[in-house]
């Protein structure tokens, strides 16, 4: 028995020595990765182009849209043109039935003839009365009714003639003319079918004037709209060709404004060539406006901008930011819109009051193996929505901090930030 009780004992004290031991590697690898703390992604400031654009959707249309109507109804007995064909002005392009206005025109003729042929009557016998009232043959008022009763013919005449106008005119008006050069884009009538014009005009014909010069009608945000000049390049795209870039430029920004669901918008005005006529009227083209074109200049990525330190990271004041506070983490804000502004470089010419931005950067620390965070306030021009131009602030090299590396203490590595770019430490 004493034997088993000094071997029980053994066993104890070596599970109380291999506790011990575990505990202390524990706290050893905990602390050596704690003291490690997180570490960052970075990019480097460097120089790069940037263009600024503008986005929309909005409609291809011809530069002269006519609608061909019919003045007076009946039924369409010639057409002389179809879809796409090609006409002249004035050219005919389709017939009403005539017949009903032909007779109304010899009517009113006729109307006319018998009214001219009453005023000679009356002329005569005005004349006839004034002799016969200057020889006092006559009383003065049968001379009177003479001469009202020629005036009263006189006037029949006009009305005749006004009728004789209007039933040429109907007449004239069976023959439907184009009043433009151009296609014909769209036919709403068969032949034999009866219009009817008591109320509106009736649509038969809808004519684009010239097909190789077309435009596009977009709308953009109120939030936007300080920015779209006339003369700014556009690229655009459609869905008949996915694989297709074509160009443009803007013609007009209209003052009108558009409210939908409280969402204020302005029509502007793209002008289009279309010499090969690949591009049709009605397609949906998705618009990118160019507001901003600057060469050369300093960029840094947008997650720069985004980046706010830990808490707990040791973080100091750029000295070069000549008493300027540095701005609070929660008062980053990503880039906005600028409205147009030039200044002695000549590139920028799209800027607000120009906006501040705090980033950071990663400097060696005193120590191996360690680094701190230097805030530096910055301030930001033009932005394409993934880099930022930097006008001050920053130079080329500079390594800015994009995101954050937790250490995973289960295994002792640093997985990478997925939301970061850049190299890490």
């Amino acid at each position: 028995m004493a034997t088993n009780g000094k071997s029980n004992s053994g066993k104890w004290a070596g599970l109380g020595v291999g506790l011990l031991v575990f505990g202390g590697l524990a706290f050893s690898f905990v602390r050596s990765h704690a003291d490690t703390g997180p570490g960052y992604t970075t990019q480097k400031v460097q120089r790069g182009d940037l263009v600024q654009t503008v986005t929309a959707t909005g409609t291809l249309n011809p530069v002269l849209d006519v609608t061909v109507g019919s003045q007076v109804s009946g039924r369409i007995c010639k057409l002389y043109v179809d879809y796409n064909s090609m006409v002249k002005s004035n050219q005919i392009i389709a017939e009403i039935d005539p017949s009903t206005y032909q007779a109304a025109f010899e009517q009113a003729s006729a109307d006319l003839a018998n009214a001219k042929a009453n005023e000679e009557l009356q002329q005569v016998e005005a004349t006839r009365s004034s002799e016969l009232f200057t020889n006092k043959l006559i009383s003065r008022s049968d001379y009177d009714t003479a001469l009202a009763t020629l005036h009263e013919a006189e006037a029949t005449v006009q009305i005749k003639e006004a009728s004789l106008r209007n039933a040429a005119a109907n007449l004239g008006y069976c023959k439907i003319l184009s009043p433009v050069n151009g296609i014909v884009i769209s036919r709403a009538v068969e032949l034999g079918q009866t219009v009817a014009s008591s109320f509106s005009t009736p649509t038969l014909f809808q004519i684009a004037n010239d097909l190789t010069r077309m435009q596009i009608d977009t709308s953009v945000d109120e939030s936007d709209i300080g920015g779209i000049k006339q003369g700014q390049p556009v690229d655009f795209t459609v869905g008949a060709y996915p694989n297709r870039t074509f160009h443009g430029v803007v013609t007009q920004v209209r003052n009108a404004p558009t409210t939908l669901n409280n969402v204020v918008t302005y029509d502007t005005v793209i002008g289009v060539t279309n010499s090969d006529y690949s591009l049709k009227p009605g397609m949906t083209a998705n618009v990118s406006i160019v507001v901003a074109r600057h060469q050369h200049i300093l960029e840094i990525p947008n997650a720069a901008l985004r980046f706010e330190p830990l808490d707990t990271a040791l973080v100091q004041t750029n000295a070069s930011s000549s008493g300027t506070a540095v701005l609070a983490n929660h008062d980053h804000q990503p880039p906005r819109s600028f409205t147009h502004k030039s200044n002695a470089r000549g590139a920028r010419d799209w800027s607000e009051t120009d906006p501040f931005h705090t980033v950071f950067i990663l400097r060696p620390g005193a120590q191996s193996g360690t680094s701190t965070l230097e805030a530096v306030q910055v301030t930001t021009g033009v932005s394409d929505n993934i880099q930022t131009e930097v006008l001050s602030g920053l130079k080329e090299g500079d390594q800015v901090v994009t995101g954050l590396i937790i250490p995973d203490l289960a295994s002792g590595t640093k997985p990478r930030n997925p939301f970061s770019m850049g190299h890490h430490f």
